[in-house]
């Protein structure tokens, strides 16, 4: 059972357990214990977002590594798809993100990539848990010449630009207008540039980070400042990035949103015309809308549904050499290109399928109806087993009985934060959101917090 990594790396408040500088430090101990090749030293590729504990954090987990003998490489505000590819392109050992993804200034949080660019399997982490919490960290001390050392990448940036456009061919994007909110985060500076470069008329709003309004209001879960920028510009598209940009949501020209399920439609028809989708199957998750799974098998499509979360996702593809897959949320992960989601290359690839086919994002990926689908947040103050809670359980038991054949209900705790997620899907959508509300309420009753 781990003790510190979720569904997505370690997080927490920031200067909070476990996202203290002494936990850092330790990790970055074992993160070099972990990951030392025989008498050569690990290379460590470590980026973060820009939230201002990020150099807290940073310092730390470089004063862990050195000691053990790793040399770190550091990169600075970079997407977390950037330093997935940065460990491949630097040769790396490994690689970390600091970032606490789409949360708010105050949280942070770690992620750890192997010298593919994977984020590491469960038994990974548990590995390094148990690093952490021996004796291993207190011995073998090193000194002299056997400490590590830490470069300054300069290059960085261009590298993962280059990679970027790359991904969409000699294709020029002349043409476009489109307004990116780069959540004031780790895309800050390449995601404008990449486009720009592309020949995209492009409108960056908040790109102006000031280490306490990442995601504040914007990105891809606070997307009406975009809308409304798009609507009065009379963009061709809007792109919401978060906090790491590792995710995308995209508004049409009318103020629209088309999510992580929409996105994933239009990419997997393109790619089974090209060829392109092994197995004629696309990996989505739990959260995926049956809208969705019913579009894809109308077109002679599989889909494969994961647990919640990425990195999930990504298992899944690899463990069946599927091409692509994604998440409702906007995580869209191509086999071809990334081995993690990667917000800018999907909006990318969509802005091609508009020059490709002349047609508005709206043609592109609204070809087919959504099932009503309502998710209600509760915050609760523990995590405790749904089944363990009788009044709770009773009902879930009751509601997935009146919608079995008409819909389906989803109720778990988000790996990231301490919230319950109520997931309605049906055909009547005034039912549904009494039946979610109703659900919430009574786990809001029980474990929620006042």
């Amino acid at each position: 059972m781990k003790q510190l990594f979720g569904t997505d790396g370690i997080r927490g408040k920031a200067n909070q357990y476990p996202m203290t500088p002494e936990l850092a430090l330790k990790l970055g101990k074992a993160v070099a214990i972990k990951f030392a090749v025989g008498e050569s030293r690990p290379r460590i590729v470590i980026g973060k977002d820009t939230r201002l504990s990020g150099y807290m954090l940073e310092t730390a987990l470089t004063s862990g590594l050195v000691a053990m003998g790793a040399d770190v490489l550091l990169v600075g505000p970079m997407p977390t798809p950037a330093i997935s590819h940065l460990t491949r392109s630097l040769n790396a050992d490994a690689g970390i993100m600091i970032s606490a993804s789409h949360n708010h200034a105050e949280d942070n949080g770690i992620k750890i990539f192997d010298s593919k660019g994977y984020k590491l399997f469960d038994e990974d982490e548990e590995e390094i848990e148990k690093i952490i919490f021996s004796e291993k960290m207190e011995s073998g001390a090193l000194n002299g010449k056997h400490i590590g050392k830490a470069f300054r990448i300069n290059d960085a940036q261009g590298r993962y630009i280059e990679f970027a456009k790359a991904s969409i061919g000699n294709i020029s994007l002349r043409g476009i207008k489109a307004v990116v909110d780069c959540a004031n985060g780790a895309a800050y500076r390449v995601a404008p540039q990449i486009f720009s470069e592309l020949g995209v008329e492009i409108m960056p709003i908040n790109h102006e980070p000031d280490g306490l309004n990442i995601n504040l209001n914007c990105g891809a879960t606070h997307f009406a400042g975009l809308i409304q920028k798009v609507l009065e510009t009379k963009a061709d598209i809007g792109i919401a990035l978060d906090g790491d940009a590792d995710r995308v949501i995209i508004i049409d020209s009318e103020g629209k949103e088309i999510n992580g399920d929409r996105i994933l439609a239009a990419l997997a028809l393109d790619m089974q015309n090209n060829n392109e989708l092994a197995q004629n199957t696309v990996v989505a998750t739990v959260m995926s809308n049956a809208g969705f799974e019913k579009h894809l098998k109308n077109n002679r499509l599989k889909i494969v549904r994961a647990p919640v979360g990425d990195r999930y996702v990504i298992e899944e593809m690899r463990k069946n050499s599927f091409t692509l897959g994604g998440e409702q949320s906007g995580h869209i992960i191509f086999g071809k290109y990334s081995t993690t989601g990667d917000g800018i290359i999907a909006a990318l690839q969509i802005m091609r399928l508009m020059k490709q086919f002349g047609k508005p994002v709206s043609k592109i990926c609204n070809s087919f109806e959504l099932f009503p689908q309502v998710l209600v947040n509760v915050k609760v103050r523990e995590k405790k087993p749904l089944n363990e809670i009788a009044s709770v359980q009773k009902l879930i038991d009751s509601y997935s009985k009146k919608f079995a054949g008409n819909g389906r209900i989803l109720v778990r705790y988000s790996g990231t934060e301490n919230i319950c997620r109520v997931m309605i899907e049906g055909a009547n959508e005034n039912e549904i959101k009494l039946a979610a509300e109703e659900i919430a309420e009574k786990i809001r009753g029980v474990i929620g917090v006042e």
